[in-house]
């Protein structure tokens, strides 16, 4: 490799990722303020477990992302397979309105849910959340199931026919196993979406009912303090498991596949 190229390389990824080796490394500083390299400590992590306000809008956000993304899997995955296998009048249309959820402003998206909650009598919190949660992450979920599909073999589904399987047992034996791949990363995107999202959250969550995300950046309008380092420290661990995970599923999954 040429040392222009690799110069360029090691750039681009340290643009990166270099915040977020900082961020780690302050975790375990004994320095509070990361200025420099006082000595390697686990305190920061005891704090952050002592902050109860902060370990309370951990576990609401845990629990309106794995809620979020379950739902949304779901029904992107039947959406998808609905839009694919059927025709009907204004299926078009309704596709068009799906996929513009996925680019309006965030802005916008947030201040129509709102209205909405406000003028259909729903109580901001948690329902208003993982509602929101839901409707921002469908159109990913949908498009991942929907590439997925393309790739199908039609006569997969005929074969199976012929051998009389009913359209519940084509669904469950042929095409929800074909869509694992596609439904662990439409899972995962939306988890992680959901997770990281500020805009929205910002507008239909009630002052009762805290997220991790608002509570962070509330915390760091005066400075980042070492226990939400060492939270993103934790949030960065999760976050590579669940990436190494998946690959190994996927690994598996396609080592299987190979062998039939």
């Amino acid at each position: 490799m040429r040392p222009a190229r690799l110069l360029f390389y090691i750039s681009i990824f340290a643009y990166l990722y270099l915040p977020i080796v900082i961020l780690i490394v302050n975790a375990f500083n004994l320095n509070r303020y990361g200025l420099q390299w006082d000595g390697f400590t686990l305190k920061w992590f005891a704090v952050m477990l002592a902050n109860a306000g902060l370990m309370e809008a951990t576990r609401h956000s845990l629990v309106i992302a794995v809620c979020a993304a379950t739902t949304a899997t779901a029904i992107g995955c039947f959406a998808a397979i609905g839009f694919k296998r059927y025709r009907f009048a204004g299926r078009r249309i309704l596709q068009g309105t799906l996929m513009t959820l996925m680019m309006a402003p965030d802005i916008i998206l947030a201040i129509s849910l709102l209205v909405l909650f406000v003028v259909v009598g729903i109580s901001l919190g948690f329902w208003s959340l993982v509602l929101s949660h839901i409707t921002f992450c469908l159109p990913f979920t949908m498009m991942t199931v929907s590439a997925r599909l393309q790739g199908f073999d039609p006569f997969l589904l005929d074969a199976a026919r012929d051998l009389g399987a009913s359209e519940s047992q084509l669904l469950r034996r042929v095409v929800l196993p074909l869509l694992r791949p596609a439904l662990l990363s439409s899972w995962l995107l939306s988890f992680t979406l959901s997770l990281d999202d500020v805009i929205v959250s910002s507008f239909v969550t009630g002052p009762a009912y805290d997220v991790l995300p608002l509570k962070i950046f509330s915390m760091v309008k005066v400075g980042v303090k070492p226990e939400v380092n060492a939270l993103a420290t934790l949030m960065v661990g999760l976050s590579l498991v669940l990436v190494v995970i998946s690959q190994l599923y996927l690994k598996e999954r396609e080592k299987n596949d190979n062998n039939h």
